[in-house]
């Protein structure tokens, strides 16, 4: 049972904020497996000036709708499925809730089947 914390901009409209829910939600059924009654996102707005962030990290301009998902999730998966997982999660933002792909950041948490 993975659990997702998705960050948006304060100001997403909650018809968006819902498209990009679906959109992770879809990612993750379709590229780990996870079954789709596993639904767990707590979305959570940050206002202006409450998220420091570079505009350039590693080369990529990103404006000021940076979409944050951090995913919890036992260990397990390979490198190669999580780059596909990732990929996958910003396909579906970009396609489902107008988010750029320059603006989505990812970032995993792992653990073990004792810590849930």
């Amino acid at each position: 049972m993975p659990f997702i914390h998705t960050h948006v901009p304060e100001a997403t409209p909650a018809a968006t904020r819902e498209a990009v829910v679906q959109a992770i939600h879809q990612a993750l059924v379709e590229g780990i497996g996870m079954p789709e009654d596993e639904l767990f996102n707590m979305v959570t707005g940050y206002a202006p000036g409450q998220f420091a962030f570079s505009r350039s990290f590693n080369g990529v301009a990103r404006s000021d709708a940076v979409v944050v998902v951090e995913i919890t999730l036992r260990r397990g998966r390979s490198d190669a499925m999580k780059r596909a997982l990732y990929a996958a999660i910003a396909r579906n933002l970009q396609a489902m809730a107008q988010v750029a792909p320059a603006d989505v950041f990812i970032f995993m948490h792992e653990n073990d089947y004792s810590d849930w």
